[in-house]
């Protein structure tokens, strides 16, 4: 499935921005390149896997957990042409457990993107590949614009970043709706997500045709610096509908690329070129496509469609308050469009360096920065991000970067009460037991506990010991390599050398539904020491759960072993496990009811 996906993202968002429907690249561009990190990480596609040797290094969780990292960092600097937003993208939204080998590691793939597609636009500057590689790496260039400050021009910056953040809330609660809406209707088939995104794609080619023709048509200004009218693919000055020497400005917006309607709408030194009625139609329109574009069965991004919306309003506020400020109206629309994505997507720094690097304007800096810090405070007054929204409703278990309040007054063992009980097994395992397990769980890891264990350096016997942890993954493979002994017995290092390679402890995906144990198989034995982690991430009984939360997200875990607060005869060595699941705040709740009712109490206060 997974060597399939890249291709099918490219040829769907090929399509989709063919179509001219109001969706980014960014997306897909991302997810393409988390797919590509991860099939290059394991070798390959199963059906075609390579075995070299130097592969094992990325075999491991944290490891594959960069590769892909790295593979979304390079996503966003292939759409952006922003290699330092690529990695501050990654630090900012994806990665869970940053360090500095990350960072390095993160930067080297953006550049090595951006200098393969610095090649790949020189080439086509000679025109054999049509418009790729118009603009060179700036795709939004502004920098021909002087800008300079004066204390008037605060006001309407604060004002612009105010309106983004009310208008970002607005719109994640909207979209929420909408994405609820699309779910009931794609549950029902495949028929009905294809009628769905053919009414969104015929709505949209509609809306684009005939609404430049509710505006009048407007004189060609001879100090315009490009060519007027023109009815080529891109630029300026849309002919459409109007005689010679009249061009229709709504046109020039929407019959075009949606990347050559943003470089038209951030344009400089242009303050008589839009009207304010083109402007207004124009935010409106996609106001709603960017609402009903989002979610349906196709690849799409949500940076573009936000970059639309904010920069029309951002204009518009540029009209108005045209007479108080000297910034020009095409800065107006570069600060509304990054206003409108810190307040949906909530993201700063990333976003100011991103903007930075698309429209090639340092002096931008300041202001830019005050735009997103005040867009983004507003947006969390009232909903969280676009992004926790849809992880939410896809129901992946993405852990909160922060623990709630509430998650102070629970302590992880009464978590782990609160679980069907623990399933454990022994060192030296029956095979019947584990086919048992495997069949009868969906449970992932498993510890391990021998018993009768002779402590070291006492003369105590019979003492329990929590020997450590091991996957389901391994255990399947166990059973697969026919790892079995007649006796109960501890094996050599040199009987595991011979059974077991890196490449057969990497595989994830093996299901215990493909193994077949016969029935004198059963009685055998499996000595699973060798193969389970003795090292595992363990936290006191007592710990509460905001404190294992951190700690479970900041190290990257899969597993953390719960262990009793009190040692002794008869107590087991682990009380629980607890996984990602476990310490989502909407399962907690579900578990315990009484600390929603405290969550809403410190809300009222």
């Amino acid at each position: 499935m997974l060597k399939d996906f890249p291709s099918l993202q490219i040829v769907g968002s090929v399509g989709a921005v063919s179509a001219g429907l109001d969706l980014g690249k960014e997306g897909p561009l991302v997810h393409i390149g988390s797919c590509i990190a991860s099939l290059l990480a394991q070798g390959g596609p199963d059906n075609y896997r390579l075995k070299w040797r130097w592969l094992r290094y990325f075999n491991n969780d944290r490891d594959r957990r960069d590769v892909i990292t790295c593979g979304s960092s390079s996503g966003v600097c292939a759409a952006f042409r922003a290699p330092v937003g690529g990695v501050l993208f990654a630090l900012e939204e994806v990665a869970t457990w940053w360090r500095s080998a990350l960072l390095w590691r993160t930067f080297f793939s953006t550049a090595v993107v951006v200098v393969i597609l610095r090649a790949f636009i020189e080439i086509c500057n000679s025109g054999k590949c049509g418009l790729f590689g118009t603009g060179g790496l700036i795709i939004f260039d502004v920098s021909d614009v002087k800008v300079s400050y004066h204390p008037m021009d605060i006001i309407p910056v604060i004002i612009i970043g105010i309106i983004g953040g009310l208008l970002g809330s607005l719109y994640n609660h909207v979209l929420y709706k909408v994405l609820r809406l699309y779910n009931l209707i794609n549950q029902r088939g495949k028929l009905h997500k294809l009628l769905l995104a053919l009414s969104v794609s015929i709505f949209t080619s509609v809306c684009q045709y005939c609404l430049p023709f509710l505006v009048q048509c407007r004189p060609c200004d001879p100090s315009f610096s490009e060519a007027c009218p023109t009815n080529d693919r891109s630029g300026n000055f849309k002919q459409f509908n109007c005689p010679n020497g009249y061009y229709n400005d709504l046109a020039t917006l929407l019959l075009t690329t949606n990347d050559d309607a943003v470089r038209n709408i951030f344009s400089t030194n242009t303050a008589s070129e839009f009207q304010p009625i083109s402007i207004i139609i124009f935010f409106a329109l996609y106001c709603v496509l960017g609402l009903i574009t989002f979610g349906i069965a196709v690849p799409s991004g949500l940076f573009l469609p936000i970059i639309l919306m904010g920069s029309g309003y951002g204009r518009l506020l540029g009209m108005v308050m045209g007479s108080y400020t000297k910034l020009d109206q095409g800065l107006y629309a570069v600060l509304g469009a990054a206003s409108l994505m810190a307040g949906s997507m909530r993201m700063t720094v990333s976003l100011c360096v991103i903007f930075l690097e698309l429209t090639n304007n340092l002096l931008l800096l300041p202001i830019t920065m005050i735009v997103l810090l005040i867009a983004k405070t507003v947006g969390d007054c009232f909903n969280p991000s676009i992004y926790e929204i849809i992880l939410e409703l896809k129901g992946l278990p993405f852990l909160d970067a922060n623990p709630e309040p509430w998650m102070r007054n629970l302590t992880v063992g009464e978590l782990a009460d609160a679980k069907p009980p623990l399933v454990t097994l022994c060192g030296v395992e029956k095979v019947s037991r584990i086919v048992d397990v495997l069949k009868n769980t969906t449970y992932n890891a498993f510890p391990i506990v021998d018993e009768g264990v002779v402590v070291p350096g006492t003369v105590a016997t019979g003492a329990t010991q929590l020997h450590g942890l091991i996957l389901r993954a391994h255990l399947v493979q166990a059973l697969k390599k026919k790892w079995f002994l007649h006796e109960k017995r501890r094996t050599e290092e040199w009987e595991v050398r011979e059974k077991f390679n890196w490449v057969d402890l990497a595989e994830r995906e093996l299901k215990i539904e493909q193994v077949a144990v016969s029935r004198a198989e059963m009685e055998m034995y499996v000595d699973l020491h060798p193969l389970t982690n003795t090292t595992p991430y363990t936290v006191m009984e007592s710990m509460s759960v905001a404190k294992a939360m951190v700690l479970f997200r900041q190290v990257g875990l899969r597993h953390l072993l719960i262990v009793p607060k009190y040692q002794g005869a008869g107590v087991a060595p682990v009380v629980g496990i607890l996984t990602r699941q476990d310490l989502r705040a909407y399962n907690i709740l579900t578990a315990f009811p009484h600390l929603a009712r405290s969550k809403g109490e410190e809300k009222d206060h």
